[in-house]
């Protein structure tokens, strides 16, 4: 794993802080036109990315959306209280209930029969709920929170423009400025991401809020020169998304590499890497790096041992759902999920037919490759260095432990816990050194498309989804 140096490829692109023909060089005009255009650029892929997202959204802005769970957790965080305002729940979809007198989940008929000492609970993280607070307190729970998550989801794509642009500076990226803009619009437009944003629900925002903190994490760990705020970055993602909880090894990892002996000599392999590094600097950084996550996770084990006597309970174990007999024998998580879950991962394909509507998607959704083709050049980077092998490990274990989830992400268009690492793997292509010639940007061009059209059709035209609803059903039937 020992990192290689990097070598920056020539390009053409004109650096963006570079004064333009007939611009002031002068120190302070200089000044102000160099923050403009280093500032212009990011504030520009959020205007744009948010407004596309709250054009596609359409009328689903016009009102809360059906599932608006994180509006009412806000709600209950104002009002002093974790559990549901008045007692019972908005609607009958994966709400959580606790009964305090036996310990355990209400009867299968708690919807039909509710019973005062039953108590309603979001289970979901509740990371979300606390940025919706101030929203909530300001225009009331009811207010349009697929709105306010359309616009939310323009800052991860201007991040993710900071993120890589710091990487080009620092010649750790060997991409150009074009490039990095290609990559941008390929997580904005090109992936999962697209359809999610726009959808507002419960399940889709969470991976909003976790898309962006993702990208700030990785814009503090590597190199490991921020560990307090890498710390605090991945600690929010733990309360949004807990399956992200794994890229805390991808600090220690940047931790080791940015602590290597000045004096260590050539040499590859774990052991020579490990040999080679300056204990000390790493277990300070790891301190730093720790201190907010486990702030965060002793805040998380209070709210769950005040909700349900369990300090390690979120509350899934409580979801009034048609599959709880399974979460009861399996768990959340449990290899015996993961080939159902992978064989969507890897071989979910639209089902084609001669009869309209000629195209159908499965409730389970397409596979990875089919959403964002773009990603195949990472079976095959051109050169790997240590900090990407770190990316690729840590990446392979979340998407192993999503794999072993007891759901495949159900219901949606493309496989949306992908978004758990999406951030990562656009890091890695970055760094990938394949270059990004005409197949690359025809693979582009087709993901946007699909990508597009997942975002338009997706929970508004049934007639292109299956209506199979026991998850049993994953491919075409005969």
């Amino acid at each position: 794993m020992a990192d290689e140096p990097q070598e920056p490829e020539s390009s053409s692109t004109p650096d963006e802080d570079a004064p333009g023909p007939g611009e002031p060089t002068g120190p302070a005009d200089g000044g102000r036109a160099r923050a403009l255009r280093r500032f212009g650029l990011p504030i520009a892929i959020f205007v744009v990315t948010a407004t596309v997202y709250a054009l596609v959204a359409g009328p689903r802005t016009e009102g809360p959306s059906p599932n608006n769970h994180f509006a009412h957790l806000a709600e209950s965080y104002l009002n002093g209280q974790l559990g549901q305002v008045g007692g019972r729940p908005a609607g009958t979809n994966d709400w959580a209930c606790y009964d305090p007198e036996i310990q355990a989940p209400c009867p299968a008929n708690a919807f039909q029969r509710p019973n005062e000492r039953y108590r309603w609970y979001v289970s979901f993280p509740p990371f979300p709920a606390v940025v919706l607070m101030p929203a909530v307190a300001i225009f009331g729970r009811d207010f349009s929170d697929p709105l306010f998550w359309a616009i939310f989801a323009g800052l991860a794509p201007a991040f993710l423009f900071l993120l890589l642009r710091r990487l080009r500076e620092e010649e750790i990226s060997p991409r150009t400025l074009k490039e990095d803009l290609a990559l941008v619009v390929f997580f904005a437009f090109g992936s999962v991401y697209f359809f999610t944003a726009v959808q507002g629900s419960v399940w889709f925002c969470a991976h909003i809020v976790a898309s962006l903190l993702l990208i700030l994490f990785l814009y503090f760990a590597i190199g490991a020169k921020s560990p307090f705020w890498a710390g605090l970055m991945l600690g929010l993602c733990f309360m949004t998304r807990p399956s992200t909880s794994p890229f805390a090894l991808f600090f220690l990892f940047e931790a080791m590499r940015a602590s290597r002996a000045k004096n260590a000599p050539d040499g590859s392999g774990l052991v020579h890497w490990i040999r080679h590094t300056e204990w000390m600097p790493v277990v300070l950084k790891c301190g730093f790096f720790a201190a907010p996550i486990l702030a965060i996770g002793g805040v998380a084990m209070f709210l769950n041992d005040t909700r349900f006597g369990d300090p390690f309970e979120f509350g899934h174990t409580y979801l009034m759902i048609r599959w709880r007999p399974r979460i009861e024998k399996w768990g959340l998580f449990n290899f015996h999920f993961f080939a159902k879950n992978l064989s969507i991962y890897v071989a979910g394909l639209p089902w084609l037919s001669a009869a309209a509507p000629y195209v159908m998607i499965s409730r389970h959704g397409l596979a990875l490759w089919v959403t964002s083709p773009g990603l195949l050049p990472l079976l095959w980077p051109k050169k790997i260095t240590g900090l990407m092998t770190g990316l690729f490990i840590t990446c392979a274990i979340v998407a192993i432990l999503d794999l072993c989830y007891q759901n495949s992400g159900w219901v949606q268009f493309g496989y949306r816990f992908s978004l758990d690492y999406m951030p990562m793997l656009i890091v890695l292509l970055a760094l990938s050194r394949r270059r990004f010639g005409g197949l690359w940007m025809t693979l582009l061009v087709l993901a946007i498309v699909v990508n597009t059209f997942g975002a338009v059709t997706f929970d508004r035209a049934a007639m292109f989804y299956d209506d199979d609803s026991s998850q049993e059903r994953l491919f075409q039937p005969d």
